[in-house]
């Protein structure tokens, strides 16, 4: 009787750990639970999240510095979400590209 008691507990607490985790829900130590998320990337993550929720990992990944399409693929692995959506790789990334508006190269006036 005691063992299946203690099997039950390893399978739900088994369960829980592979829980989604959603980066507009999540508590600071739900953050830090995921692994390659620290507690400077969590503190990032709630700053961000307070100006408004992430709308997508797109949005996601613009708006938290250290945060590229490598990582995000990393974090949707180990169960981070946005609105409940894993990252889908770069296609998700693609529109958030930032802009860099270069100056083009200086011409020369006659």
């Amino acid at each position: 009787m005691l063992k299946r008691i203690l099997s039950a507990l390893t399978l739900a607490i088994s369960l829980n750990a592979l829980a989604a985790v959603d980066v507009n829900d999540a508590a600071l130590a739900d953050l830090d639970s995921i692994k390659g998320i620290g507690p400077s990337t969590s503190a990032k993550i709630v700053e961000q999240r307070k100006s408004a929720k992430f709308k997508d990992w797109a949005d996601f990944i613009q708006r938290v510095p250290g945060i590229g399409t490598k990582r995000a693929t990393k974090l949707s692995d180990e169960g981070l979400t946005v609105n409940g959506q894993a990252f889908k790789g770069t296609d998700a990334a693609s529109t958030a590209k930032v802009s860099t508006n270069k100056p083009s190269e200086k011409t020369t006036k006659p």
